[in-house]
């Protein structure tokens, strides 16, 4: 049965008020809480100025279940946030990380053209600016337009939510801090992932932690 609003709100909660928290990469950090949620007039302003429509599924997240918060790995950003070293920070559109939201995603398909990467060399100058254009190849933003970040896996890995273009509503992993490049996120023998169905596989792995569950009282 797919995962609803109200099933991820019940799961987070028994999550959350359990005697023994799951232990889930990331629980420490959120705690299985959710931050207030987003106004729909917020939502709709934001849709207009970029010319978008965000999913559906996550839409109705934000606006009726929190703000971000709990979530796979380090859990999911606010609206319109992303992580900025310890902390976060909002983005912006061709700030040198976020792309154009109205232009459609370029890939159908996991991407990874690595432009040649610098060899050392005895001259330091030479050296920092071939790195400097290979960094503004392989993370130039036209890379993930259409795109918005939600998610940071640590060690610079991150989730990102389509908004427009093919892949719309799908989401993605940004491993090019490792030269790995981009590629959606899959799930068992799903080859693409929308938001709650990324979201819920999270959550369902947490509640299976959950001591009633192992007994088989309460299991979903």
């Amino acid at each position: 049965m797919p995962a609803t609003i109200e099933s991820i709100r019940d799961d987070l909660e028994r999550c959350r008020t359990a005697k023994r928290a799951p232990k889930v990469f990331g629980a420490e950090v959120h705690g299985f809480k959710l931050n207030p949620v987003v106004r729909k007039s917020v939502i709709a302003n934001f849709e207009s100025k970029h010319e978008i429509i965000l999913p559906e599924d996550y839409r109705r997240f934000i606006t009726e279940l929190g703000n971000g918060g709990a979530g796979p790995y380090y859990g999911v950003f606010k609206f319109h946030e992303m992580d900025d070293c310890d902390s976060f920070q909002r983005w912006k559109e061709n700030d040198g990380f976020v792309g154009t939201l109205s232009k459609p995603f370029p890939h159908t398909r996991a991407w990874n053209d690595v432009p040649p990467f610098p060899e050392d060399q005895d001259d330091e100058s030479l050296y920092d600016a071939a790195m400097e254009r290979f960094y503004e190849i392989y993370w130039n933003t036209e890379n993930v337009n259409g795109a918005i970040p939600i998610c940071h896996q640590g060690c610079a890995y991150r989730n990102w939510l389509v908004v427009t273009g093919p892949e719309a509503g799908h989401i993605w992993e940004d491993l090019r801090t490792d030269q790995e490049g981009l590629k959606p996120t899959q799930l068992k023998r799903k080859k693409r992932v929308t938001f709650l169905e990324w979201y819920n596989d999270w959550l369902q792995q947490a509640v299976v932690k959950l001591p009633e569950s192992k007994t088989g009282r309460t299991k979903r």
